[in-house]
Order: structure tokens, then sequence, then C-alpha cells
């Protein structure tokens, strides 16, 4: 019992002493802490609200780019302003993004110089306790003790996993160590302690960037990033191993590369089925935002086996024929957008000579971004009479070469057994 009594002392004396450095982070960085709104200038009012930080003396300010999306995409629809530790408002103009990393400089006027937050020069060590600010639900700021857990296997581009309650408003605060330097930017949560950071190393690329680099207007930074980030994808898929593996009696690619997930389905426990269906998908398992209705960067591969059970060739082809109607391209994206998709039909035989497809390639444009497509490719084998391979995939935000490239690879990995 005695045992009992220290450990709950013991616990008690830990969490007060954490709860004492938090309260003395906040009070000590309080000033140069923001909340960031998005107003609409038609109504006067609020449409969204996150946070933010000031990074440099002269009123520069780091948060979210999703924070300032509406801006960025519609700048006389919206102002952007802040509201800082003691009430008062101030204009702010959008300097710079990183839609990648989901991260925007903006700017305040100031009369001299100001407290400023800054920035590690080392990366946390797996399991150190940090702070998170920022002001969750628009109820004032407030900092959240949490834990580095390192970067997320599974991205693409680097996300730390934090442990701790990363809430909605809370995008764009800093998370800082016990040094009060800022190690990472809060970005997103899953729920149950399990929030997401852009690794602060990400922020100084962007702050070097601005400070160095010919001023571009936000739509050709945007543009540029995405081509970037997609042929960057693109390059890594196709240096990558592919791995054959058989479904039913097709022979698919599966990239072996971690942030590629591969999830698998059949009928085969359904002994009524009158045609036999077996499905892989994998996918890159992040996207990128642009938008509340606009999102890029994703990548999908859909492959399913098809056998018909006691089925005519001519009934069997009109089931599986009909699949060609159900693929959809794999992001969001409306009108505003994108184009109208453009489709060229063909029945194609790759060179190994191993399949015959009917084939369908469809592309189209984002209307503010030139050069860069979403692309989806569906092809269903006709060769044989009672089976049938479909193999589908869908590319958003990609540039015309890297579709190629990606398409002849792909179609070449699909074969029979």
């Amino acid at each position: 019992m005695k045992g009992l009594t220290t450990l709950i002392l013991l616990c008690i004396s830990t969490i007060s002493y954490a709860t004492e450095q938090a309260e003395e982070i906040f009070k000590q960085l309080a000033p140069s802490l923001y909340q960031i709104r998005l107003i609409d200038i038609a109504s006067g009012e609020k449409s969204s609200i996150g946070s933010g930080f000031q990074i440099s003396a002269d009123g520069l300010i780091a948060t979210n780019y999703h924070v300032i999306s509406g801006y960025a995409r519609h700048p006389n629809k919206y102002t952007i302003e802040i509201f800082d530790h003691q009430g008062k408002k101030a204009p702010l103009t959008l300097q710079s993004v990183d839609v990648i990393n989901d991260l925007a400089l903006v700017k305040r006027t100031t009369n001299g110089e100001m407290p400023f937050f800054k920035i590690s020069k080392r990366v946390p060590q797996k399991g150190e306790e940090l702070y998170s600010l920022g002001n969750p639900h628009d109820l004032g700021m407030i900092v959240v003790p949490g834990t580095y857990n390192g970067l997320k296997n599974e991205s693409f581009n680097d996300r730390i996993h934090f442990t701790g309650s990363v809430n909605s408003g809370m995008s764009g605060g800093p998370v800082v160590n016990k040094n009060s330097e800022v190690v990472g930017i809060n970005v997103a949560t899953s729920g149950n302690q399990i929030g997401f950071l852009v690794p602060h190393d990400k922020l100084l690329n962007l702050y070097k960037r601005y400070k160095t680099s010919k001023p571009e207007s936000i739509a050709a930074q945007m543009a540029q990033q995405l081509a970037d980030n997609q042929d960057k994808l693109i390059t890594t898929l196709l240096n990558s191993e592919w791995q054959m593996r058989p479904l039913g009696e097709g022979l698919i690619p599966v990239v072996n590369i971690p942030f590629i997930r591969c999830w698998g389905e059949s009928n085969a426990d359904k002994a009524d089925a009158i045609v036999l269906a077996v499905v892989a998908n994998c996918s890159l398992d992040e996207d990128t935002y642009i938008s509340n209705n606009f999102f890029t960067g994703s990548i999908e591969m859909e492959y399913r086996y098809m056998q018909a059970k006691e089925l005519s060739e001519t009934k069997f082809y009109q089931i599986f024929e009909r699949q060609l109607t159900q693929v959809m391209p794999g992001n969001k994206a409306g009108k505003d957008d994108v184009t109208e998709f453009q489709c060229q039909h063909d029945i194609v035989t790759p060179s190994n000579q191993a399949i015959t497809n009917k084939s369908v390639f469809c592309t189209r444009a984002y209307k503010d971004f030139p050069k860069l497509f979403d692309v989806l490719y569906i092809a269903i084998s006709v060769d044989k009479g009672d089976q049938a391979l479909l193999s589908h995939f869908t590319v958003a935000g990609v540039t015309q070469n890297s579709a190629l490239k990606f398409t002849e690879k792909f179609m070449e990995s699909i074969s029979w057994k």
C-alpha cells in the first residue's frame, strides 16, 4: 500500500510539474501567438479560423495553408486578419505558401521589432515531451502537452506523429520543446490523442525560399510545387521494385514501397455467386488539399479478377464490361477546378503479348494550374471467354510526361499467368 501511495504521489508530482511548465511556456509565448481569421468580405463575418505564430521581428507569421486557402484561391472574396492575446485585430497579407506541406507565411504591419518564436535547430528525440499551442473551437489560446513519436512511416511527405489533443482551430499553431523552440506545426488529427505535425525543417525551407527567391504569384508557387511533388512521386514509383503477384489467374504489379498500401477482398466464400470476384487495391494514403472541394496529389491502382460460374460468354462479357463505367477518379474536384474528361478508347496488346485489353485513357486539365492533369486509365481483358482481368489507375495533378511514363509501365506489368 505504501508503494502504491508513493507511485500515486509521484504521478501527481509529475503531472503538476508538466502543467506548471506548460503554463510558463504559454505565458512566455502568448504575445507571439495568434488566431488567424478568414473574413468573408460580403458578410463581414468569420468564414474560418486557425492559429498562427510570429517567426520574425518584422511581423512574419507562419500558419497552415488550409487555414488561409480561401483567400489564396479567392482573394477578392476574403480578407485575412489576426486576433492577438489582448483581443486586438490587425490585417494580414499573404506572402508565400508551401501547399504540399500545408504551410503559409502571412505578414502584419509593425511599428518596430516584435517578439517571435525561435525555430529549433534539432529534431526531437522519440518520447520527448512537446507542447502544442493553438485555438481549439474558438475557445481561446491553450497549450496541450504531448509526446514526439517520430515520423509517420506511411507518408510520402513527412509528418510527425504526435500524441496529444490537437483539435479543430489549432491548425497552424506551433509545437515547441521545453526550451520554447518550434519543432513542428499543428496540421491534422485522427482523434484519440493522435495528432500530426509538419516538421519544423519544412517551415525553415519555406522561410529561406521566401527570403532569397524572386517573388512569384501564389498561383505560380502552387503550380510549381504541385508539379514537382507529383513528378517526384512518379519517379520514386518508377524506380522502385514492382513485384508481380497472382490475382486469380492474372498477374498484377504491387509497388514495394511503404507509403503505397494495399488491401484485398473477394467473394470466394459466397457459394451462390454467379461470378467469382477477387479485388486488390493499392493507394497513397494521403493527398494535397487545395480547397474544400478540390484535392490532388493522390494515386490509386485497382485490380479485379472475375471468373464466370455457369454463365454464357455473352452474359459474362456484359457483366464485366459494365465495370468500365463504374471506375471514378480518385480525387475530388469541381467544374470550377478541372475540365471535363477527354477519353481515348482502344484495343491494346502490350509488347509482352501477355494479355489483350479493351482500354480507356482519360485526362482532365487543371484550370488554374497549367500543365497539370488528372489521369484515369482503365483496361479490361477481352482474350478469355470465361475470365476477365480489370486493371485501373488514377493519378491526380500530374504532368503529361510523368503520366505517359507511368501509363507505359503499368500497361506492361499486367498479364495472365
